[in-house]
Parts: C-alpha cells; structure tokens; sequence
C-alpha cells in the first residue's frame, strides 16, 4: 500500500527508563512503565488499482444498503427505548445507515451508577495496563477497523475518501497513541527528596472521584474516539454521549475499545437527546467533568447549568470544552499568489467547511486581489460537489437538513445585502442531499456579521483592504470575531511576519504562517482555541490529560521524630 509521508508506526522498546521509580523504597502503587515512542500514522493513497481501495469498497457496500442496530450499552447490557432514530446519509438523505434509540433520564442514570460502579476497579490498575489497553485499541484502528471506520464516515458524515483517512484512521490512531506516551511520560515526574535516608516524597496521578461526561461531534469520528478515552487512562471512567449524526463511526470505535480490552462501564455509550442528557448528568452529585466538541451555545448552557449545582457536586467538575472559530486567512502584498489560492480552497471548502478550522473569512490588499480572485474563482469552479463515493468530488454535501439550512440563511443574507456580492457559487439543493455549493462573498464592511458569526459550511467571505491601511487590517482579523481557535498569514515579507505574529498573538491557539489554517496533527500542532473558541486545553498535547488526573503527593518518613520541640527553644 502506498501513503503519504506521515512517519510511521508505534516502536516499543522493553527497557525501562524510569530511574525515578527505582528509588521507591515500599510504596507499591507507583508502577514503571515500558518506555515506547510513537510516530503519527502514515495515510494511505486510495490510487485506481490499489489494495486499499478495493478494501474500502468491500466495506462500503456491507455498510451502504444495510441500515445497522445501534443499541445504547451500558456495562454488559444493551438497551433499546420506544424513542426509535434514524442516521441517514447525507448526501443522500432518503437512504438509513443505522437505527438507534434515545435514552431516558432513567437510562442516562443506569449509565452513570454503572460508570461508578466500575471506577474502584479501573482506578486501581496500573497505568501500565491502561496504556497497553489504549495501545491495543490504536492497532485495531489502523489495522482490523481501518474500513469499517472510513466506510462509516464516509457514508454517516459525508466525507471524501482522504478526509475520512485522516480522520478516523490516521488521527484515531495518532490520539490513542500519543496519549498513551504522554500519560506514561507524566509518570517520570517525581517531586524532590533531599534526603531520601530519612524521608521519601513520591507522586501519584489519581483519576477524578465520580464520572466524566463525553459529548462529542459529528465532524471528526477521531474526537469521539479521543474524548471518550483521554480521560480514562488517569482512571476515569466516562459516559460518552455521540452526535446522532456520527452514531454509526462512533458505535464502531466503541466497539474497538471493547475489543481492546476496555472493562465494561469503564465508558458507557448512550445516544440521547441532548436536554434529557445534559438534565440527568448534571443533576448528579458525581459529575467530575465533561469533555466537550461542540457549538458554543450548549457548552455556555452545560457550565450554566453545572454552576447551578455547585453545592450538590462532591467535586468541582472540570470543563474541557472546543467550541469551533471564525478563522481568517490574512494575505500580505508579499505574499505567494498560487499558495494563498491552493491554501485557502482547500480550507475554506474541503469537508464543506465543517472544520472548527476551516477558513471562513479572508483579508486581500488591493494590489493583488486581481490575481487572487481570479485563482480562487477559477480553482473553485474545478471542485466537484457530489457523492462521496465517488473519487472526483472534492466536497459532499453538509451533514443535516439544520446545517443546510443555516447555511442557506447565510448565502440569502449576502444576495440580499448592498454590502455584498457573491462571486462565484451560491446555490443549494436539498432535494437528495444536502448539497451546498462551494460559496466565494466579497464584503464592503469588514464587521458585518457574516464576518464574526460561524457559518459552519463552505462559505468564503473576503474583504478587500487598502494596502496602506495594513494595520487596520489586521486590527480588524484580531478584533472583529469573538472566536480564537486558527489563523493564518501568508507572506515572503520576514518584518511583517515578525510583527504581525506578535499582533495576531491572541487571536488564535493554532497559528500558521504561509499554511491553511486547518489539518492540525495529532503530536505535531496539538489543537485548541481561547476566547469563545474554547478552553484550549490541546487535543493532541499532553496538556489534556493533567486536567483528568487528581494527583496525591505521599511523603514517607524513616526516621522516627523523637523530640517536639526546636533547638532554638532551650535558652
């Protein structure tokens, strides 16, 4: 199989580097890990004739026609309610890929004792043996699931061949195994003991008494996979709630974490509506966090809500939360011509602009917008919208009929308004699918809302700036928006880079220069935004993973104290 240069596999090594582990004296809970290093997963190419592609089309057809049961589990049962639900395609809407069922708050509650229930015995083990777990899990992603997986993103969430490669193959597999590295390099840590004869100070990653919540999106099947599981290697044990419209991908990364070695309870899979969800999980005296993708609004109204119940809840609970962006792409008059094209296409359009990264809004100096409205229309009108399931279409459509038509409310916006033109693009159809072309706006006001307010679909606005006025301009990319999740600036000009970096310092948690602002990867740009964007605790980071521990400091004494009182005492 070929692939593109992404590095390779997971190399494991038997010896153990952790000298601080070897100074414990009797405390038996500190456990050694094997040291192993991890590499990013490499993708493959799909090329006419390859192995790879006639393998995802095997698994294509055994998911297409079949519309699959997908049960709420919890522990080692499953459940099945009057509250029937359908996944459908989106791109071709009239066709079900799996059927699933709405929890009750009763079946919400099963979930969370059953979480509780399993925490004493998952707490307990070893890091060791959770990191193996996680391990094992990241094989059978790039390995047995490999196709089930992009076959049911593909189908569930609409996205091409290559964007569900990356995704919910290469970087499932990068989350699982560059977690299991950073939790087993945070177990190096080991405070300071000076005198190690008369006293020993060990430390020790506890996980967080009580449950964690998982709610994740539709877009990446991989942040399922990573906020369902991140926690539980520090011992906690999780109830994941997934989008309905990831079901299908999703119950089969939940799957692969059972077949790994995940005891039952220690994650619990419940598809539910999101008020019957959010009331019983918050209404809970064990809720210890929730790890969250989603829109602003319902991780403002979870921390609401959370807020409301301090007083019953045994802990603070933890927030984690990504909350998408309005990502810009800021053009310097040095800036190379096909790169700020190519760039800004396949972000603004790829996946239908259903990125939290993906570009949203773009400022251009005047001298060379010509040039560049001429790339972006002409490449534009070379992208194919259509089914996933075929090799040509660049976008699909995007994920639901409420996407479609917020999206749509946008388009009408800029056809109705003096302030702007749409350039190219601008028609939808929801007749199959819910298809929306690939849309190009320009704007005579920089602060309209179609500038600060996320579109979540592949709209493109551009404002055009005087490029005397290149100050203001960037002024207005830092300020306009609430969000701070990606950005990017494309010049040749070291000064202006230089400067405009430290300018645009706040306005992004992922940065790039003469880069799109979306294809972030897993160890590499580890992933997150401040602002409205979120809490920026970087997926793909080691960051993540200390704000699920509770650690414990332990300081053993050898030497018995003999006296109570000082030197200084006996004048």
């Amino acid at each position: 199989m070929m692939a593109l240069p992404r590095c390779i596999n997971v190399m494991r090594h038997s010896t153990v580097s952790l000298s601080a582990f070897s100074r414990v004296r009797s405390l038996s809970f500190v456990t050694p890990v094997d040291d192993f290093e991890v590499t990013n997963e490499p993708t493959l190419d799909y090329l006419k004739g390859s192995n790879e592609r006639k393998t995802l089309e095997d698994a294509l057809e055994k998911y297409k026609n079949t519309c699959t049961d997908v049960p709420i589990v919890i522990g080692n049962e499953e459940f099945r309610t009057d509250n029937v639900k359908y996944q459908a395609m989106p791109f071709d809407h009239s066709k079900k890929i799996a059927k699933y069922y709405g929890a009750t708050s009763d079946i919400v509650q099963k979930a969370i004792d059953s979480s509780i229930e399993a925490r004493k015995e998952w707490e307990a083990r070893p890091i060791s043996e959770r990191i193996s777990i996680l391990l094992k899990a990241a094989d059978l992603v790039s390995g047995k699931y490999r196709m089930d997986l992009n076959a049911t993103t593909m189908l569930g969430q609409g996205k091409t061949v290559i964007q569900a490669e990356i995704d919910a193959a290469a970087e499932l597999a990068d989350f699982f195994r560059f977690n299991a590295y950073f939790a087993k390099e945070l177990t190096k840590y080991q405070p300071l003991s000076p005198s190690p004869t008369i006293s020993k100070n060990t430390f020790r990653h506890r996980g967080i008494e009580g449950f964690v919540v998982a709610v994740s999106p539709f877009n990446f099947t991989a942040i399922g996979g990573n906020l369902s599981t991140n926690p539980t290697l520090m011992g906690n044990v999780v109830v994941w709630k997934p989008s309905s419209t990831s079901v299908l991908s999703n119950y089969i990364t939940y799957q692969l974490l059972r077949e790994a070695g995940f005891p039952p309870g220690v994650i619990n899979f419940v598809t539910a509506n999101g008020p019957i969800f959010g009331d019983t999980i918050c209404s809970s005296p064990q809720l210890a966090g929730i790890n969250f993708t989603g829109s602003v609004g319902t991780f403002q109204h979870l921390w609401k809500q959370t807020a409301q119940n301090l007083e019953k809840y045994h802990n603070f609970p933890r927030f984690i939360g990504e909350c998408g962006g309005k990502n810009s792409h800021f053009i310097h008059p040095s800036a190379h011509i096909q790169s700020v094209v190519n760039g800004t296409i396949r972000s603004a359009f790829e996946f239908g602009g259903q990125k939290c990264s993906a570009c949203s809004r773009m400022y251009v100096p005047e001298s060379i917008w010509p040039q560049i409205k001429e790339g972006l229309l002409e490449t534009r009108k070379k992208l194919k919208l259509g089914s996933p399931l075929e090799y040509d279409s660049f976008l699909s459509a995007v994920i639901d009929e409420k996407a479609f038509n917020r999206i749509k409310s946008y388009i009408d916006y800029a056809k109705s308004s003096s302030n702007m033109e749409i350039l190219d693009g601008g028609n939808c159809d929801s007749r199959t699918g819910y298809y929306v072309e690939p849309t190009v706006v320009i704007t005579k006001d920089p602060e309209d809302r179609i500038m600060k307010e996320e579109i979540f679909g592949p709209v493109l606005t551009v404002f055009v700036y005087p490029d005397k006025k290149i100050e203001e301009a960037l002024r207005l990319t830092c300020e306009t928006a609430p969000f701070g999740l990606a950005g990017s600036i494309f010049a040749s000009d070291e000064k202006f880079i230089s400067e405009a970096t430290e300018l645009l310092k706040m306005s992004a948690g992922n940065f790039y220069i003469n880069d799109k602002s979306t294809g972030s990867v897993v160890g590499q740009q580890p992933f997150g935004g401040g602002r409205i964007s979120g809490t920026n605790d970087k997926a793909g980071g080691p960051h993540c993973l200390l704000r699920w521990t509770s650690p414990q400091v332990v300081k053993e004494t050898f030497k018995p104290l003999t006296e109570w009182d000082y030197p200084y005492m006996r004048n």
